[in-house]
């Protein structure tokens, strides 16, 4: 798929199938997370892959936006391990993991699978069923699985800025 194509067919899946995500599929997305580029190469993330039955109740119970996905992908950073611009002290860890949360994202539609950037979640008690977890700034949960036939984008997603708006020729 070309890659224009792939972002522009993207959307935030949130009703998927009881069908379950294979093990391949699994590893070809904590792939597309592995080679995402960071700022100075430092990856200050880690994934966290709940599966178990008991990981997933708990992700069920600090947030209701799980969509009772097959696979959950916690994503989480550490400042320490990121790296820092020097001018103005602006600390990179937050991009690097936006930036593997769309190298996520991106896998998960080429592999005809769905997923949503969950950000509305209990981190704190997240950290506290989970220690370790505890030391990073937990940013996102990818709630992952086979998209449901009714499955569809909301309706603002295709409302995007102009190219005048959203740019400017200095």
């Amino acid at each position: 798929m070309e890659f224009l194509e792939l972002a522009k067919e993207r959307y935030s899946c949130r009703e998927f199938t009881s069908q379950a995500v294979e093990k391949e599929k699994l590893d070809q997305i904590i792939e597309a997370a592995l080679c995402a580029p960071t700022a100075v190469n430092k990856q200050p993330y880690k994934l966290w892959i709940m599966q178990s039955e008991k990981a997933k109740e708990t992700i069920k119970s600090i947030t209701r936006f799980h969509f009772d996905a097959d696979q959950f992908l916690v994503l989480g950073c550490q400042e320490e391990e990121a790296w820092t611009r020097k001018y103005d002290q602006r600390n990179f860890a937050d991009v690097d993991g936006a930036i593997v949360g769309t190298q996520i994202m991106l896998e998960v539609q080429e592999l005809g699978l769905g997923t949503t950037w969950v950000g509305h979640f209990n981190a704190p008690k997240l950290k506290e069923l989970y220690p370790q977890m505890a030391t990073y700034d937990l940013i996102a949960i990818f709630p992952i699985g086979y998209p449901a036939k009714d499955a569809s984008p909301a309706p603002q997603h295709a409302i995007r800025k102009s190219k005048e708006e959203a740019t400017e020729i200095l």
